[in-house]
């Protein structure tokens, strides 16, 4: 007899049977494992098959926003549309403006469209993209940047107009010299019409006049240095005569090449220059005058017989657009002429967004009913 026959041997009936009832248990138990592990492995590749379309899906919805973005780049409205049908994006102005503002890899030429349309949803986006910017604690020529960004999209005109309208309205609010104060509703009837014949919005403007008037812009102050150095940083500074007035003559001025832009100063201690003349898109060359051997001009190519794009301020304080068709200057010699004019050159770049605007305006001309 085995060993275990001889153990059942020593069991009793009621022993013999207990233990044939653990043995059914444990068979039972064993198998219940058994099905537990199965019903685990059966979850666990549920588990993992779900994070894998979980995973697939992830992937094609990027694949499907990448896309989405290629088409705004190319045709901003089906860019949009196409975000929205797919639901990555809803169409309502708050969305599509922080699409605007947060995405990477948007074409600005397409976002300066895209705002520029004048459809009720796009300019409820403008506004909600102007308010996502940040205007606080920059200085005048950072926040006109800034503004200036937002607003190519409705043209480098636009731009241009209502910066000096901005600097306008800065200097009647805030100039003592000032009687006769701008109202908002002076200031929205002072920009009428020049977004290429159209409006802005009014939230936008009454927005920038109460910003202006609760605070002015600032320049920072005098650290010991000369003020044009810690302000503006030029690339290059000095004083030089300028032909203008109504009656022309030659006036001393103290000039500053910054930032694309030349300005113009009657004392190197002025805190505000007296004009400003932006610089895309002119040229300058070397011209003779009459007992002023060493003069250089600054014109616009393109557009001759034009005013060129500048403002100036009036000795009662009014800041007005100027009214030059070109810009006459003289310096002390040869030299320093010729080294203005290679400065400015190097300082002009042609606007990004010329050509565009050309052919807009084109087709909107084009587009006209003919009388």
């Amino acid at each position: 007899m085995t060993d275990c026959q001889m153990v059942s041997s020593d069991f009793t009936a009621d022993e013999k049977m207990e233990i044939e009832s653990i043995k059914m248990y444990k068979k039972d138990l064993l198998e219940d494992i058994q099905k537990l592990k199965m019903e685990i492995d059966n979850v666990m590749a549920g588990i993992l098959s779900f994070e894998s379309a979980e995973e697939n899906k992830t992937i094609e919805k990027n694949k499907r926003f990448s896309c989405g973005k290629k088409k705004f780049n190319m045709d901003p409205k089906n860019g949009v549309n196409y975000l929205v049908e797919n639901k990555l994006l809803e169409r309502n102005a708050h969305s599509v403006a922080a699409f605007l503002y947060k995405e990477e890899g948007l074409n600005k030429t397409a976002i300066g469209e895209f705002l520029g349309e004048r459809e009720e949803l796009h300019l409820q986006t403008l506004k909600a993209f102007v308010e996502l910017h940040e205007f606080s604690d920059l200085n005048l020529v950072q926040a006109l940047r800034l503004l200036c960004f937002l607003l190519f999209s409705l043209t480098p005109d636009t731009c241009y107009i209502l910066s000096f309208a901005i600097i306008m309205l800065n200097t009647s609010l805030h100039n003592p010299n000032v009687k006769d104060k701008t109202t908002l509703d002076r200031f929205i009837t002072m920009n009428r019409g020049i977004n290429n014949g159209e409006d802005l919005p009014n939230d936008l403007l009454s927005k920038l006049y109460e910003s202006i008037r609760n605070e002015p812009f600032k320049i920072p102050e005098d650290d010991g240095n000369d003020l044009t150095h810690t302000f503006f940083n030029p690339d290059r500074e000095g004083w030089l005569l300028k032909l203008g007035g109504r009656v022309k003559t030659w006036k001393r001025r103290w000039f500053i090449l910054t930032d694309n832009c030349l300005y113009y100063f009657e004392f190197t201690t002025d805190k505000e220059p007296r004009g400003i003349i932006p610089l895309e898109n002119l040229c300058v060359r070397e011209v003779p005058y009459s007992r002023k051997p060493y003069c250089l001009e600054l014109y616009n190519p393109n557009s001759r017989g034009q005013k060129i794009k500048a403002c100036k301020t009036e000795t009662d304080g009014r800041v007005v657009e100027g009214k030059h068709q070109s810009y006459a200057i003289c310096a002390a010699s040869a030299e320093e002429r010729d080294s203005w004019i290679e400065a400015i050159r190097a300082s002009i770049t042609k606007d990004p967004f010329y050509d565009l605007v050309s052919v807009r305006k084109k087709k909107v001309i084009n587009q006209a009913p003919q009388q």
